[in-house]
């Protein structure tokens, strides 16, 4: 474990203010710096950095912490890794006992390297298992030597201890070839190959290290891929085959394909934005990382049904992405990787030019379900698209240029598919309304805030007068004496927030500094983190003094909260308990 010491000093000596300046055009709005976030796009700049307490906070998506939280998230880093960048660009060594995560970490990155190495080699050896290899990539793929040698492909060869034997020469002990993902223990005890007789694929990270494989059989015998585990460096669910070479690339439209060959396949034809998921769906993580880079993805799934379901799953994980989402139809082909090998790389660029928005895709989709011939058919797709129409982040203008479209495929008049198209818009406004209000009161680490305590014209909320305790001991860590006696944990209404509270407490207790960086350090909860960071923000420049502490102490005291009365009831009561809270908005406080 690092010292909590030595990891202020790394914050102290990495100004925020010049470390964030590399990254964001900041200028200056009083003691605070302002400029366009870049965790999400924005056009009005909401991403606001702090040098009085050394911290950064985006009022538009909420990302927030000190300098450490910021490389991580930039450079998408685990802590160390980030503690240790910003140690060296401060010239400061890391201190002797460094941690024994790091140090399994490096081995691993090592173990992949040396791995990748051998497949390498065992592609270009003089055997005729290699030459079956050379052939696959070269003749059944289409790929040039320059290929191979960029996605540093390789061979597994049919060998169950090819690769432990090389590896173990270099120096690696068992339990470390054990959980790099690359090497088995038998029932037997005896430790053995994953990959053998495969073509290799190594999985890079966007900062270039090697953290995973991907193995295809040289025919269509099963299982077809094989893929490491997940590993201390190889998270599926944050990785995109790729995307370390795709974000080179002077263009900001990404292609989404569904597997390794035809990403690889797409960069030898010119295409070099082609990226895929690893062995899984795609990810929320996958998309946010992605629109760190893009500002237009397009789907280029396979055909099949399975691709038509992964293009519908997707472009629902992108209804929240600021990325501009497209989907490419392929007439002809079962992939792009079929379709670029028989028509040629101009035929394919015509296709992506022409991609389908989401509602064009949804649209197409329902209309091949029905035949248009019979009255059923039109009215089945008229009630199907009006719902596509209704249901999706569709514009006005967009909606009479559909419904206009609709009115022409079927034969019915615009008007009357505008006025079922309007009459579904208000049903759909009434759901959306109950459904979240049946979101929020199921929200149960949450139920004490929304229903409410207090609902007087000046009341201050326990959540609001709680979260202000915390800004205030963050301002003044003195206070922490008075305050600690005073307050119960327990009439706190936000379990992040009083998680916050007892790492001030243990802050305290350790004699360190009472800071976002040490609370950084102690607390697992990236909600609470982002909690205490948001409240420090929403209090910069205006200081809370001990009469201001007395008060939100006296709120929590006094506060009976309301949910107590939901205590044992059914789901159905509880939801009905809410909904007549929230109609009552003048209600006296109850005791």
């Amino acid at each position: 474990m690092i010292p909590q010491e030595y990891i202020q000093e790394v914050v102290r000596r990495n100004d925020i203010e010049d470390l964030i300046g590399q990254y964001v055009s900041l200028r200056r709005r009083g003691r605070t710096l302002v400029g366009l976030c870049p965790f999400h796009n924005e056009k009005s700049p909401s991403f606001t950095v702090y040098p009085d307490t050394q911290s950064f906070y985006c009022f538009g998506c909420g990302a927030g912490g000190d300098a450490i939280t910021f490389v991580r998230k930039i450079n998408n880093l685990g802590y160390v890794e980030a503690v240790k960048q910003l140690a060296s660009r401060a010239g400061m060594p890391m201190p002797e006992e460094d941690d024994k995560e790091g140090r399994a970490r490096s081995r691993l990155l090592e173990i992949n390297r040396c791995a990748a190495r051998y497949f390498y080699e065992q592609l270009n050896a003089r055997t005729p298992e290699a030459a079956a290899a050379r052939r696959y990539w070269k003749e059944k793929r289409g790929l040039s030597d320059a290929a191979i040698r960029r996605f540093g492909l390789g061979y597994a060869p049919e060998n169950f201890s090819g690769l432990l034997h090389y590896l173990r020469r270099r120096g690696f002990a068992e339990e470390e070839l054990e959980h790099s993902g690359l090497i088995k223990r038998s029932q037997k005890g005896n430790l053995y190959d994953i990959f053998r007789h495969r073509v290799m694929v190594p999985i890079i990270d966007v900062r270039g290290n090697i953290i995973a494989f991907g193995g295809r059989v040289l025919d269509d015998s099963k299982p077809k891929y094989i893929n490491s585990p997940e590993t201390q460096v190889y998270k599926k669910s944050r990785t995109l085959f790729a995307l370390n070479v795709a974000k080179k690339s002077t263009s900001k439209r990404f292609i989404l394909c569904e597997g390794y060959m035809d990403v690889i396949s797409m960069h030898e034809a010119g295409f070099d934005t082609a990226v895929c998921a690893c062995g899984t769906a795609l990810t929320p993580e996958q998309v946010k990382l992605l629109s760190e880079y893009a500002e237009e993805a397009v789907l280029c799934y396979d055909s099949d049904e399975a691709g038509q379901k992964a293009t519908e799953r997707s472009l629902r994980l992108f209804a929240d992405s600021p990325v501009k989402v497209s989907v490419l139809t392929i007439p002809g082909a079962k992939d792009p990787d079929e379709f670029i090998r028989h028509y040629g790389k101009e035929r394919f660029e015509m296709l992506l030019n022409g991609t389908s928005n989401p509602t064009e895709f949804a649209l197409g989709k329902a209309k091949k379900k029905y035949d248009l011939r019979t009255d059923d058919g039109r009215l089945e797709y008229i009630r199907e698209a009006i719902g596509i129409l209704a249901g999706g982040a569709v514009s006005p203008t967009a909606r009479d240029v559909y419904a206009g479209r609709i009115a022409g495929e079927t034969g019915v008049a615009k008007q009357a598919i505008l006025s079922q198209l309007e009459g579904a818009l208000k049903g759909a406004v009434r759901r959306a309304r109950r459904q979240e209000q049946r979101a929020l009161a199921d929200q149960g680490n949450s139920a004490g805030i929304r229903l409410p305590y207090d609902r007087g014209a000046n009341a201050l909320a326990p959540a609001k007068a709680s979260r202000q305790l915390v800004a205030a001991l963050l301002q003044d860590p003195d206070e922490i004496a008075y305050v600690r006696p005073l307050l119960d944990l327990e009439t706190i209404p936000e379990p992040e927030i009083r998680a916050a509270v007892q790492a001030v407490y243990a802050c305290a207790d350790a004699h360190q500094p009472v800071n976002v960086t040490a609370l950084h350090s102690m607390l697992d909860d990236e909600k609470a983190l982002g909690l205490i960071v948001q409240v420090q923000a929403e209090n910069s420049g205006q200081r809370l003094v001990r009469q201001d502490i007395d008060m939100y102490l006296e709120r929590l005291r006094r506060a009976t909260p309301k949910s107590s009365r939901a205590a044992g009831t059914d789901d159905d009561s509880f939801r009905q308990l809410f909904a007549s809270i929230a109609s009552d908005k003048h209600a006296p406080e109850e005791d």
